[in-house]
């Protein structure tokens, strides 16, 4: 019993020290948050990481939300997705599997086994969506890859 316990102990301290839970501001060198480049003077790319506590939508709407701040900082009223990806992976960043074998030999020999394994994948549920957005002013065209940027923010605001 008490070998059952080492890898559990185990697990739970190495759960402990895994990245704490995603929040919105800038990755400022971190691994999570937004960044922000300027490619042209009215076209930008914006990607937002995050971990395993987010899912790929959130992740999503975290990089709208950040692409409407940088049209409203730039004086615009609307942005146009040119470009999308999303990288990474919702997988569990702690795994456990169990095993059981049985064998018998001549002579009556026979023996018995159970087992326990722990997968520990740092890189598990890490994801990012990046946007390549142009920022305009004036009516929004109606295209689905068009995003007024105060009903972006005003509905982020709820999330």
């Amino acid at each position: 019993m008490r070998l059952f316990l080492i890898p559990l102990a185990l697990a739970a301290s190495l759960a402990a020290c895994s990245s704490g839970p995603t929040s919105y501001g800038p990755a400022d060198g971190s691994d999570r948050g937004y960044s922000q480049t300027r490619i042209e003077q009215d076209r930008y790319r914006i990607r937002f990481a995050a971990g395993a506590d987010m899912d790929f939508d959130e992740v999503e709407l975290m990089a709208l939300r950040r692409a409407a701040e940088v049209t409203l900082e730039q004086g615009a009223d609307w942005f146009l997705v040119t470009n999308r990806q999303s990288s990474g992976n919702d997988r569990n960043p702690v795994g456990v599997s169990t095993g059981v074998s049985v064998s018998s030999g001549s002579r009556g020999w026979s023996s018995r086994g159970a087992g326990i394994g722990l997968r520990f994948d740092a890189s598990a549920g890490e994801k990012s969506v990046s946007l390549e957005i142009l920022v305009r002013s004036g009516p929004r065209p109606s295209d689905g890859r068009a995003y007024d940027a105060r009903e972006v923010l005003a509905n982020a605001a709820g999330h």
